[in-house]
């Protein structure tokens, strides 16, 4: 994982910094299906951002995995849901109360963030969505890699994935009082139509959601933007 810690600070240049006593917020930032621990802090300006804000950015890696406990591979979902926060809390001084801890992620790990706070809606806050692939089920169809085309069949199995707790869908339907979500995709983007589908779920089930959309790709100079959106959305003590 890669952390980013606040502290107060008098000397750096352009740039100033908030800390706090006690146990600090605690925002856990997930990354896309090409990445790992260190893009959020290699293509954006999240130090810079959350500076002010007094507030700890947790980036684990998970590889390729969907968050998911690979059924030919890791079990990187019993390791972002269990083993994560307590390692880090244990490490750092981070907040472990659910009013204080907030999970967002682009990508692959838009579907991450909302696949923790719907199977564990007593843990966050808030979470939040960047070009989320919120609707695996569809991509599962319609989507294989070149480079890892095994990938979905490594990762979930044969078994059916629609209605498992794998899917966003199915965890909707299940959960009774979730956080509150933030959404954001490109109109241009191949998982556009996805989103739209589950923005029209979440109204159809009176689940919190907040969904923008406007023009754009899937690319970083929209996440680099929007995450400053997810930033001043987010409940923050």
């Amino acid at each position: 994982m890669t952390v980013v810690l606040p502290q107060r600070t008098s000397g750096q240049v352009g740039m100033g910094g908030s800390g706090r006593d006690g146990d600090v917020p605690t925002l856990y930032l997930l990354h896309g299906l090409s990445d790992d621990d260190t893009i959020w802090a290699r293509r954006t300006s999240i130090e810079r951002y959350v500076a002010e804000l007094g507030i700890a950015v947790v980036m684990p890696q998970v590889q390729r995995s969907f968050y998911t406990d690979e059924v030919w591979g890791r079990p990187y979902w019993t390791f972002v849901a269990e083993e994560l926060p307590a390692i880090a809390r244990q490490f750092f001084r981070l907040s472990a109360r659910p009013e204080e801890t907030f999970v967002a992620g682009l990508s692959m790990g838009g579907y991450g963030a909302f696949k923790l706070a719907l199977r564990h809606p007593d843990r966050f806050g808030a979470a939040a969505s960047l070009s989320g692939v919120l609707d695996l089920g569809d991509r599962m169809r319609t989507m294989t890699s070149e480079v890892d085309p095994l990938m979905w069949r490594r990762v979930f199995g044969d078994a059916p994935f629609d209605g498992g707790d794998n899917d966003l869908f199915a965890l909707l339907d299940k959960v009774s009082d979730p956080p509150p979500l933030f959404q954001w995709c490109g109109t241009e983007d191949a998982l556009y139509p996805g989103n739209v589908r589950f923005r029209d779920a979440c109204a159809s089930r009176g689940v919190p959601l907040t969904s923008q959309f406007s023009a754009g790709t899937h690319e970083w100079s929209h996440w680099d933007d929007k995450i400053r959106d997810v930033l001043a959305w987010l409940p923050l003590p």
